[in-house]
């Protein structure tokens, strides 16, 4: 553990975070496990190490990947949920993973099943499908920054610091070696990069999964690089033989050298898997029913049994003929009886032979094949019975998905064999959720057995967190297990930042550090405080959201002791069904005090601002002309209650005391 890792342990950052050890080091931060003392969780602090803190250029990267990735929300995506900047720490604040790497979970495996194979790639799929949607490409796609849970959740982590990869040198040496067996050629050769080149990673990952080998080793990074460029992979089942055509066929595509023949998105290597998992032995049945040799071998065994036994009732009809009764008179009529009866015994123990054994084969596995597939191959070995026809959320029509006896075990030839044959997938008709809730429908799809794949882009007139259409659109008629791709609206396309904390610093301070935010000072008040005069004691929003760049923050600042003048911002909830502009005013015992006009969906929250000093004061919230809110305000307490409903809009009651932000540091 290095100097610049022991000064944070034991430490809080921003007011909450309590450092409690390292967990990960990396070339440009280092990773600590914290606790939130406020949403009393878990997290994970990554903290740009302190040798990048004077690099203008590398700040300016940092800041704006780090506003990229904190619009990232995805299930198989490490959770963002606080950005900081100061002149003393940059750190981003994540969800904790309780779990291992990909790579430690393929080294302990070996070789990993297709199935858990595939499982694992849709998930990381899906992560850079979102991620790419938003114009975010990871760029260091390795199971070293694939995190895995214990019930088999993937999630991506580290993006954005392969992006400034760029501004360091860019030979390649051996710091490379964590990345370079995973690297698409285009990178290897320093040429710009896109999605594709995240897909070859994929590629690589699930070669190494598949073969419990990467496709180019060598004993240095620059010559893993070379053959990245030049040299052709072996194909998987050289290695591994098990491994499926079909699935072979999509590892080999992802890692083509020419990203023009690779997928060229990471939502159709998602389709291709999805049409590999319907059905994974179609390509293998067919081949092996159209295979001339394998069909002679049938025909030739068919034709077999056909003339033997046609040689055995030439036999029979030969012996019939042979056996025209002789017997002298003189033997009596009792020998004659025994004789025939003798000779009836015979004849029966000849024709049944029910002393000959019975051969005996395994059961084959019958799984995934088709019925009428399965009903000819196998006629000479036993009767194949359809007991039932259902639906199979993984198996298509006439494939058989169940039988009895099991694969493996020993039966006599000409048994008869049970099996249980699919119809199809369940089909259902997808529901309009436009303008629903993004949650209402996700939950609605899921009950219905579709996979919701959620794609969030902006949009100027349905709000955020709602949906904007499903594709499939509505009414579509799909099988269950389809993939529905859920658009969901992030409002207006505007730019977010982060709100700084300003309690603390001067005007001239604030409004530096509001414009390196992008953000600007709004209204400054000031208001008799124990803090030094000229010192910032509150602002309006406070510090730790996020906000529209441009965005004006109001500031209180302390005269010092002696003044008897406070000013408290309430906060006033909108209708958020209202989705247009409305004028709101507010007005201090019958005094208009504020006005402004807001879109209540957008704004949510309205936070008009009054003067007085200790006595009560009434307060009345208009909308559009009609009262809207009532409060009683009590400067001295800094409690404030809802009394009653305006005319307009009913209101209830409450009863809050506003406390002055407090400074995290």
């Amino acid at each position: 553990m290095d100097h610049n890792a022991d000064k944070y342990l034991g430490k809080r950052l921003e007011g909450r975070y309590e450092i409690q050890e390292l967990i990960g080091t990396g070339g440009m931060a280092n990773v600590y496990k914290a606790f939130d003392s406020i949403d009393q969780r878990t997290v994970a602090v990554k903290i740009l190490r302190d040798e990048y803190l004077t690099n203008e250029e590398f700040l300016r990267r940092f800041k704006n990947e780090s506003k990229a990735i904190a619009v990232l929300s995805h299930p198989n995506i490490v959770r963002v949920y606080d950005v900081s900047f100061t002149n003393r720490v940059h750190s981003i604040v994540m969800e904790y993973i309780d779990g291992i790497t990909l790579k430690d979970y393929i080294e302990r495996q070996g070789i990993l099943s297709w199935k858990e194979a595939v499982h694992f790639t849709l998930q990381i799929l899906r992560a850079l499908q979102h991620a790419h949607e938003k114009g975010i490409v990871h760029r260091d796609i390795k199971p070293h920054n694939i995190m895995l849970l214990q019930n088999g959740t993937i999630k991506v982590t580290d993006f954005g610091i392969a992006r400034f990869a760029r501004s360091e040198v860019k030979t390649i040496t051996d710091r490379a070696i964590g990345s370079v067996h995973y690297i698409s050629p285009e990178q290897a050769m320093g040429d710009n990069t896109d999605e594709k080149s995240d897909i070859y990673s994929v590629g690589v990952m699930l070669f190494e999964m598949l073969t419990g080998k990467l496709p180019f080793e060598a004993e240095t990074a620059v010559s893993v690089a070379i053959k990245q460029i030049q040299s052709q992979a072996v194909l998987p089942t050289e290695l591994n033989p098990n491994i499926p055509k079909g699935l072979e066929d999509i590892t080999v595509r992802a890692m083509r050298k020419d990203a023009r023949q690779r997928y060229q998105s990471a939502a159709e290597m998602i389709e291709d898997i999805e049409r590999f998992k319907q059905n994974p032995s179609i390509q293998f049945e067919y081949k092996y029913l159209t295979n001339e040799n394998s069909q002679a071998t049938r025909k030739k065994y068919r034709r077999a049994i056909s003339e033997t036994r046609e040689e055995e009732q030439q036999a029979m009809e030969a012996r019939r003929r042979r056996r025209t009764p002789y017997i002298p008179i003189l033997t009596g009529v009792t020998f004659a009886f025994v004789l025939a009866s003798l000779a009836f015994v015979g004849l029966m123990i000849w024709l049944n032979n029910p002393f000959a054994q019975v051969p005996e084969i395994e059961m084959p596995n019958l799984v995934g094949v088709k019925f009428d597939t399965a009903k000819e191959q196998y006629a000479a070995e036993f009767e194949l019975v359809q007991e039932e026809v259902s639906n199979s959320d993984e198996w298509g029509p006439g494939i058989i998905f169940e039988q009895n006896p099991k694969s493996g075990r020993t039966i006599r030839q000409g048994s008869t064999v049970k099996v249980k044959v699919s119809s199809g997938q369940q089909v259902v008709t997808i529901p309009n959720f436009e303008r629903k809730p993004a949650e209402q429908a996700i939950q609605k799809l899921e009950e219905l057995g579709l996979v919701v794949e959620e794609k969030h882009v902006y949009h100027d007139d349905i709000p955020a967190g709602s949906v904007i259409y499903t594709d499939p659109s509505k009414d579509s008629q799909v099988s269950t297990g389809t993939k529905i791709a859920v658009y969901i609206s992030l409002g207006p396309d505007e730019a977010w930042t982060s709100i700084p904390n300003l309690v603390g610093l001067t005007v001239d301070q604030a409004r530096h550090l509001l414009e390196i935010n992008n953000l600007r000072v709004g209204d400054i008040t000031e208001e008799a405080a124990e803090e030094p005069a000229g010192t910032i004691i509150a602002q309006d929003p406070d510090s730790g959201g996020v906000q529209v760049e441009g965005t004006a923050i109001n500031i209180i600042v302390s005269t010092g002791a002696g003044g008897e003048f406070k000013r408290i911002a309430i906060p006033v909830e909108l209708p958020v069904d209202v989705d247009r502009l409305v004028t709101f005013q507010a007005y201090q015992d019958g005094e208009l005090v504020q006005e402004e006009s807001l879109n209540p969906s957008e704004v949510g929250t309205w936070r008009p601002w009054f003067t007085g000093e200790t006595e009560e004061v009434f307060i009345e919230v208009f909308m559009d002309g009609k009262s809207y809110k009532q409060y009683e305000l009590n400067f001295d307490t800094r409690l404030f209650q809802e009394v009653a409903g305006g005319a307009g809009l009913p209101g209830g009651s409450d009863n809050r005391q506003l406390e002055r932000p407090r400074d995290n540091h």
